[in-house]
């Protein structure tokens, strides 16, 4: 989990110099769906077959919708606006939006150390929008981007809370595979057109390793890094790993020009951070006690 979210963390600047030298945020997030999709798919010559009923393969396409073209969609997009470190910031607020969708469509019970959590983290977004809105340098951040960015996070939060049973019930590479074809589908026919009108000479050497690793390492490893990491551990852990990100991704970007640091995004990292806490440490403590009454985890 340490390793897929330094990789994501890595993923932010490194994407985005990509898309400052002649790689779109179309085109990446074209050639990171189409990609991932072939090396599955590849992949999957390798592992054992698994069999779905025609329902289950049509119950990947709208998990595709939610789960990849709108959620990697946005985030790549949004990261072709804003700047790196707001980026990865927003994506920190994926437990929080996961918790309102968990209220709203599972009906799970909100605590009040929940709703201080959403209260916090919310806070804090807001104070990041609201520096990006006022700030006239792009490497402070983008308010556009920023609300795109925090929207890929909502689509994702819908895709966890609604098609989890789907997803635990497949291994990675077959729900992947199925995933990411779906949604190259659905993407490709779209922005074929702007991929064909790239100026491949113009594209610098780096800028094609730069796409290569947001593909390969970035998508494909992580993902099949992250599900292996949620066989082992507790979801309140996974989610604590999430704080890795930014720390990376704001770093780099300072030391290599595509970012600046600023003391109002410090409080805003702290106050969505505290508010994950509180959110996920809430529900620890839920985990927790139905187990000591001997009943499943949720």
């Amino acid at each position: 989990m340490l390793a897929a979210c330094i990789f994501w963390g890595l993923m932010s600047p490194l994407g985005k110099d990509a898309m400052t030298h002649g790689i779109s945020g179309v085109d990446m997030v074209s050639f990171r769906v189409a990609g991932a999709a072939l090396l599955f798919w590849a992949l999957s010559l390798f592992t054992p077959k698994e069999r779905l009923s025609p329902r289950e393969i049509l119950i990947f396409i709208p998990a595709a919708i939610f789960g990849i073209v709108l959620n990697q969609c946005g985030f790549t997009i949004g990261l072709s606006i804003t700047s790196p470190g707001n980026a990865s910031i927003v994506t920190t607020t994926l437990p929080i939006f996961a918790m309102i969708m968990a209220f709203l469509i599972l009906h799970e019970p909100i605590t009040w150390k929940k709703a201080g959590g959403v209260l916090l983290g919310c806070a804090g977004a807001v104070m990041l929008v609201l520096m990006s809105a006022a700030s006239s340098d792009s490497r402070v951040g983008n308010i556009k981007g920023d609300l795109i960015v925090m929207g890929a996070q909502v689509s994702y939060a819908f895709f966890l809370s609604t098609f989890n049973p789907i997803v635990k019930k497949y291994s990675v590479v077959t729900v992947n595979k199925w995933m990411f074809l779906f949604a190259a589908l659905m993407i490709w026919p779209f922005t074929v057109g702007h991929v064909s009108r790239i100026e491949w000479a113009a594209v610098p050497a780096r800028a094609y390793l730069e796409t290569a690793y947001v593909v390969v390492v970035g998508t494909f490893i992580s993902y099949i890094l992250l599900i292996n990491a949620q066989k082992s551990l507790r979801p309140t852990v996974v989610a604590v790993y999430n704080y890795v990100q930014p720390i990376v991704a704001l770093t780099v970007s300072v030391l290599t020009g595509l970012g600046v640091f600023s003391p109002l995004q410090g409080v805003s990292i702290v106050l969505i951070f505290l508010g994950v806490m509180l959110v996920n440490k809430s529900r620890a403590k839920g985990e927790a006690m139905s187990l000591k009454q001997g009943q499943p985890e949720k």
